[in-house]
């Protein structure tokens, strides 16, 4: 689903912002008002189910035409293709197509769960829309000339929606949580920065959102859930997962727009794995109802903390504070 190397997947980008939202809305970790209008009743509510089934067709078809606009409007389609971007932006598009359907997952899981649906079939009805409704995407890309169909773009779809549903037929909660972090690359001002500009662009919004040099994406752990003798109960482990020095989907080397060909093959890519402390912040005592949604949302979102780097550079880095651009890195080993 990736198109040439010179474009990342935008797309990817705004839909996560959409379905995050969504999540932090219906979320039942983000849930503060039990035994109330948001609590999830014993049976099926009609009304309920009726409206969020007609507000989420009707939102994903709004977001899928504003995909079929802005991307294939302007472009006739062709025959169906495949195209294997597999090794493309050392897989850190990949992690969208885990990330987004995670969420998608969870957050229907939990709108048909508030609707009266029980546990089980409602983990498996998410599951499937989760998988579904990204995975659609790949029919226009497919017949698109500058795109084409992916197949480990299915993969990563599946796997990130089937995490959620495992978790909720396993255990009826997340116990392991899909987060996100990023710092600011600051590129050298010349070739490198045009091209940063170029590929992730220039704006804040732009570079949270688009810039795979600086988006790690977590697995958190709540160890209490795993262990009730783990305490505090919102102690959680991470293990992260970014790259970095990349100007391009498969290698360093590009044409920009003035026909000048640029060959920075010198700047070597890498990959990066990290291992940090982190939180769920749903297990936070609180007796407010505000705090506790604004805690819910922030859920998503990695906790500032600590981390340790080991890349494919043969670096061992310590990050006391990774989070933004607050860290000041200390090398380990170089």
């Amino acid at each position: 689903m990736i198109p040439i190397s010179k474009f990342p997947n935008f797309r990817i980008s705004k839909l996560a912002v959409l379905l995050l939202l969504s999540h932090s809305l219906f979320s039942q970790d983000s849930i503060a008002f039990r035994r109330s209008f948001l609590d999830f009743p014993e049976h099926i509510n009609k009304n309920r189910l009726t409206g969020v089934t007609v507000g989420t067709v009707g939102l994903y078809s709004a977001i899928m035409v504003g995909v079929g606009i802005e991307w294939y409007g302007k472009q006739p389609l062709g025959k169906f293709r495949w195209f294997d971007d597999a090794k493309e932006w050392n897989q850190v598009d990949k992690i969208g197509h885990f990330y987004v359907p995670y969420f998608i997952t969870t957050t229907t899981y939990n709108m048909l769960r508030w609707s009266g649906v029980k546990n089980t079939p409602a983990a498996l009805m998410a599951g499937a829309f989760g998988f579904v409704s990204l995975s659609a995407i790949e029919i226009p890309d497919g017949m698109s000339p500058k795109y084409g169909a992916s197949w480990s773009d299915l993969i990563f779809n599946f796997s990130g929606a089937a995490l959620a549903t495992t978790q909720y037929l396993i255990w009826k909660e997340q116990r392991i949580i899909i987060k996100y972090s990023m710092h600011l690359v600051n590129y050298p001002k010349g070739e490198l920065r045009d091209r940063a500009n170029e590929l992730y662009g220039s704006s804040f919004t732009e570079k949270i959102l688009k810039d795979y040099n600086g988006i790690t994406v977590w697995a958190s752990f709540n160890l209490y859930s795993f262990n009730h003798s783990i305490k505090p109960k919102w102690l959680n482990v991470a293990f992260g997962y970014g790259a970095g020095n990349m100007f391009g989907g498969f290698e360093n080397k590009w044409t920009d727009k003035k026909g000048v060909y640029h060959d920075r093959s010198d700047i070597k890519r890498y990959r990066s794995f990290y291992i940090s402390l982190d939180a769920d912040y749903t297990k936070f005592k609180t007796n407010s109802k505000v705090g506790k949604a604004i805690l819910g949302v922030l859920n998503i979102v990695k906790l500032p903390m600590p981390a340790l780097e080991f890349n494919t550079l043969g670096q061992v880095v310590f990050h006391p504070m990774f989070f933004l651009n607050l860290d000041v890195p200390l090398y380990l080993r170089k």
